[in-house]
């Protein structure tokens, strides 16, 4: 029988791109599909392929209005009050109309929906379907996922509308990244993490390396080129080839470094940018942190806000490579600890255990199968 899921998330890469293996292999199962967001992520939705129904704006618009109310910075200061307010209060309030009009028609018959995106179990709540929650990464504090329920449960009530519990959780978190006391939460599925790729893409040409090679990405919101150019410099001169990945909006040339000693790519994939790394100095988003750990390469982890603190502690705890929290995070600890993990065999050790923990996930195809049994 065929089904209508419906996909939710916050327009943001790094929450929209995780839905898209589970979405792909829904549609590749015959069921029709589609993904309820933000109208600005329209082109990154017509690269996959996948039927868009736009709700709500953009996260500027977002952050403005939150500061506006709050006067709080979710991104860059994030606490559990000002979390909340944003995921389950400022995008709801700003969406769940378009959203309702949007998804109307639809009909869906069970609805997927990113960990911070609180706008699909809202449409969900309206006609008594079932949500499937994907994680992308290790669990939240409790006092974070608890203010953000308690704020999604005044939007329900508000609307005359059920709270329900999710009844599955899509954990793409391994085994051993997980802290100590972790319990299995009811409706727990594992699910293999996929690294992005783009249908069609040309992969970036680098040529095979002949010395390490360090892979530098802070994804599409933090690779600020004034704060990052420092660290680059200090990274140019170790014995070893510097790859960077360009943000959204940033250009080469916004950085000040010698572009001899640095290569820059567009945005591409992980899954090809991650041959021949040794290692990845990034932000800890949870999908660079995912795609680093599938590929087996050890990480050197700068936080700069969000969740990344919290994949940031567990790649540390698991030895998975190094976390240099602020104020730490300077140009010569960077380069220590570069050095540290490319002289670790420990840490490759426990990495390459870690993608072996993944490779050994159910993939896409197989969750789905399982959603739709359940259904």
């Amino acid at each position: 029988m065929n089904m209508r899921i419906l996909f939710s998330s916050v327009p943001q890469h790094g929450h929209l791109l995780p839905l898209f293996p589970l979405a792909r292999a829904f549609r590749d199962r015959g069921h029709e599909v589609a993904v309820l967001t933000a109208v600005g992520m329209a082109p990154v939705l017509a690269a996959q392929g996948l039927a868009h129904l736009p709700a709500g704006p953009m996260p500027d618009v977002l952050f403005e209005e939150i500061t506006r109310r709050t006067g709080t910075d979710p991104a860059h200061s994030p606490t559990p009050g000002s979390v909340a307010e944003f995921f389950a209060g400022t995008r709801v309030d700003l969406t769940a109309d378009e959203a309702f009009e949007a998804a109307g028609s639809f009909e869906p018959d069970l609805v997927v929906a990113e960990l911070c995106d609180y706008v699909g179990p809202l449409v969900a709540a309206a006609s008594g379907t079932p949500v499937a929650t994907l994680a992308f990464g290790p669990p939240y504090p409790p006092a974070f996922t608890e203010a953000m329920d308690a704020k999604a449960r005044t939007q329900h009530e508000a609307r005359g509308l059920p709270w329900e519990p999710r009844r599955w959780l899509l954990d793409t978190w391994p085994a051993s990244m997980r802290a100590d006391g972790w319990q299995q939460p009811e409706g727990w599925l594992p699910l293999r993490p996929e690294a992005f790729r783009e249908p069609g893409a040309v992969a970036a040409e680098l040529p095979a390396p002949e010395r390490p090679r360090v892979l530098v990405t802070f994804g599409t919101f933090f690779g600020e080129p004034a704060k990052l150019s420092p660290l680059l410099r200090a990274l140019s001169t170790l014995d070893a080839e510097v790859v960077v990945t360009l943000g959204l909006a940033s250009r080469r040339e916004e950085f000040d470094v010698d572009h001899e000693r640095i290569t820059f790519v567009e945005f591409t994939p992980m899954d090809d940018l991650l041959d021949g790394v040794d290692v990845v100095v990034t932000h800890g988003g949870a999908g660079t942190t995912a795609a680093a750990l599938m590929k087996g390469v050890p990480l050197v982890v700068l936080p700069q806000g969000a969740d990344q603190f919290f994949q940031a502690e567990r790649v540390a705890a698991a030895r998975a490579g190094v976390a240099l929290d602020p104020p730490a995070q300077t140009p010569e600890a960077l380069v220590t600890a570069v050095r540290a993990v490319l002289q670790d065999v420990g840490i490759r050790e426990n990495v390459a255990t870690i993608a072996g923990e993944i490779a050994a996930m159910p993939d896409a195809n197989e969750v789905a199968a399982t959603l739709e049994a359940g259904r």
